[in-house]
Parts: structure tokens; C-alpha cells; sequence
């Protein structure tokens, strides 16, 4: 597993929540340093409210339903630093087949985030939702690059992925569809999430941003699991 962390040389910042979206901060909170590093929801335990608000049944689950270790990541399909972690991701799932669950909770933090997020949401109906979070990353660049972002190919980048482009286009309209981004973006305000990728394993938030963080959290609570059989 460190032979692959290895990859990541270079540390990897998450993406922001825009200015003009971000939530008031509490009063009795005092804003975080602009020169801080980034570390999502450090160290801080969730309440069981928010612990209740990580997993929705309209959420994505990729791996085993009873998995005794579940990974909720919190991630935009335009975010860099998501795609930068998505290999890390398949690699725990394919390391941990049995013991690992990851559950996809959506954050629209980019100018191109919303229509994708409307195409996954629809393509669940489909189940392909993680062939098309695979493609979607693999050709960002095409469909959600800063200095033009096309969120409209995201379309075409669906039907290469074998998604039913017409289908998807009429379920992406429904209210439904409304619903859930709605719910995710309730959630994430309430799990004060404003970075993506953030993660919680087991309910936890990861202490510290990084790949090889992830790794080792998933890792003690795999062992931790099996310690208790």
C-alpha cells in the first residue's frame, strides 16, 4: 500500500467550498488562519446528529453493503484533488474486498460540478454510477477545465462510459433529482464540510489531509474489526 502512496510526492490540497457558498461561521468560532494547512474537520468528533447524516439511502455504495468498515468520501467530480485520491480509493477496495465499503456523498463546489452531479445522480438508476465517477475523473480536463470548463461534454464522456444518455437526461430533470442534491448540500453544511475530498471512517474524520492518512485510518479499523470476531 505505500508503494502506491509513493505516487503522491507532491502534497495534495483539497478543493474549496467558493467564497460566495461558504456558510456563516458560528459566533463562538473563531475563522480558521488563511496560512493553515489543510485539514478537514480536524480531529473533531461528529455528534450523533451528524453521525445519522453521513450515509442517506440515496448515497452511492461501492464494495460489500455490510462491509465492516465504511469510508464516506465527500468529493466533487471536478475537483483535482478528488481525482488525484480516486486511485487511492480503488486501491483499498481492492485491498480490503470484504472489509471495505465506500459511500459517495456529493459536493457541487465547482462552475461545472452541478450538471455532473445531476448525470451521477441519474445514472444510479442505471448502476453505473462508479463506471461513470471512473470516466468523469479520467477525462476532467475535458469537461471541467478552469480556463473553460464544458460541462455539457460531460454527456458525451457518459455515453463512452456506457450510460443511456437519453435516459439519464430525462431522469437528471426530475424532482427527485432536485431532492437529493438539495439533501447533500443540507448535509454538508451540517457536517460542516467545505474541502473536497473529506472523508470519515466509521464516523471519524480523518485527523490529517492526506493519502497515506487514509490508508493507515482505514487500516487500524479493519484490524480493529477483525480483532473483535
Amino acid at each position: 500500500m505505500r508503494l502506491l502512496i509513493c505516487i503522491f510526492a507532491v502534497a495534495l490540497g483539497a478543493c474549496s467550498r467558493p467564497a460566495e457558498t461558504q456558510p456563516a461561521p458560528e459566533a463562538t468560532v473563531a475563522p480558521a488562519a488563511a496560512s493553515a494547512p489543510v485539514t478537514p474537520n480536524e480531529s473533531a468528533a461528529l455528534t450523533l446528529e451528524q453521525v445519522a447524516r453521513l450515509v442517506r439511502p440515496h448515497s452511492p455504495v461501492f464494495g460489500p453493503a455490510n462491509a465492516p468498515v465504511t469510508v464516506v468520501e465527500v468529493l466533487d467530480p471536478a475537483c483535482e484533488a478528488c481525482r488525484a485520491f480516486a486511485p487511492v480509493i480503488e486501491q483499498l477496495l481492492f485491498t480490503y474486498p470484504e472489509d471495505v465499503r465506500v459511500v459517495v456523498r456529493y459536493a457541487d463546489f465547482h462552475p461545472a460540478s452541478l450538471q455532473a452531479l445531476r448525470l451521477l445522480v441519474a445514472a444510479r438508476s442505471q448502476g453505473k454510477v462508479h463506471e461513470l465517477l471512473s470516466a468523469l475523473f479520467e477525462r476532467q480536463e475535458e469537461w471541467a477545465a478552469h480556463t473553460g470548463p464544458d460541462p455539457a461534454r460531460a454527456w458525451k464522456i457518459a455515453g463512452d462510459a456506457g450510460i443511456d444518455v437519453r435516459k439519464a437526461q430525462q431522469d437528471a430533470l426530475a424532482a427527485s433529482v432536485d431532492h437529493i442534491l438539495q439533501a447533500e448540500a443540507d448535509d454538508l453544511v451540517a457536517l460542516k464540510v467545505d474541502r473536497t475530498p473529506t472523508f470519515f471512517v466509521n464516523g471519524k474524520p480523518l485527523p490529517t489531509f492526506g493519502p497515506q492518512e487514509l490508508v493507515d485510518l482505514v487500516a487500524g479499523e479493519v484490524q480493529a474489526s477483525k480483532s473483535k470476531k
